[in-house]
């Protein structure tokens, strides 16, 4: 399941001199940033490493423990929802001041973005922006017919490997001619699109198993195949 960490900066990219004039102060190989709120009743312990991984408690400044309620699914009273969404604002406000906002998650499916910007000047557009389970649904379409040549998703590792597996990562999914399905299926990270036709369609993890340039070589064919 994903945190309200993951949540908020999943696509924030943190910016050293800003977190330090925010105030975050350097520990060991990373930064930690201390924030009450709620009047005091709460306190913010904000940890993020070098490669920008964060990690939050909220601690209840009465009893100085952790306020395990925060995590817990089945906890859906007043108070604590009170609770996260004031946890909540306040991190929206650490990235509005510390960080840079990118289009997606990975820094596979931004260095992929750049590729097709500068190969066929398109940007993706975000049609589903408002809702959130889909506004880090990015399309990329041709600019003559508007047709899909490459669609990045955010979604959970189960809908591709059937395990149960909450992780969220970014696929990109491109086209494909029938005949090559089979084979691209048994590469590692390459999928039967997920939410697309299996047989003309693939949806690629974008995690670095497979490489940039691999996936600009499928993302030229699905140019090709839907001009």
């Amino acid at each position: 399941m994903e945190t309200i960490e993951e949540h908020v900066f999943a696509r924030k990219r943190w910016v050293l001199e800003k977190m330090l004039a925010f105030g975050f102060c350097q520990s060991g190989d990373g930064y930690v940033l201390e924030r009450s709120f709620l009047d005091g009743d709460f306190k913010a312990v904000l940890s993020v490493t070098e490669k920008g991984k964060v990690a939050g408690r909220v601690i209840d400044t009465t009893t100085q423990d952790d306020y395990y309620q925060l995590r817990q699914k089945n906890a859906t009273g007043a108070y604590v929802n009170t609770v996260r969404a004031a946890y909540e604002r306040l991190l929206e406000e650490i990235a509005a001041a510390c960080c840079q906002e990118v289009l997606f998650a990975s820094d596979q499916a931004n260095r992929l973005t750049r590729y097709i910007l500068e190969r066929f000047r398109v940007e993706p557009d975000f049609p589903w922006e408002k809702e959130a389970r889909y506004q880090a649904y990015g399309v990329f379409r041709h600019a003559s017919n508007r047709k899909w040549f490459a669609l990045i998703m955010r979604v959970k590792r189960a809908v591709l490997d059937k395990d149960g597996n909450p992780a969220l990562v970014d696929v990109i999914n491109l086209k494909i001619q029938p005949e090559h399905g089979d084979a691209l299926h048994q590469l590692p990270g390459v999928y039967p699109a997920y939410h697309m036709n299996h047989k003309t369609w693939i949806s690629v993890v974008l995690d670095d198993t497979q490489t940039d340039a691999a996936i600009m070589k499928w993302i030229d064919d699905s140019y090709r195949f839907t001009e």
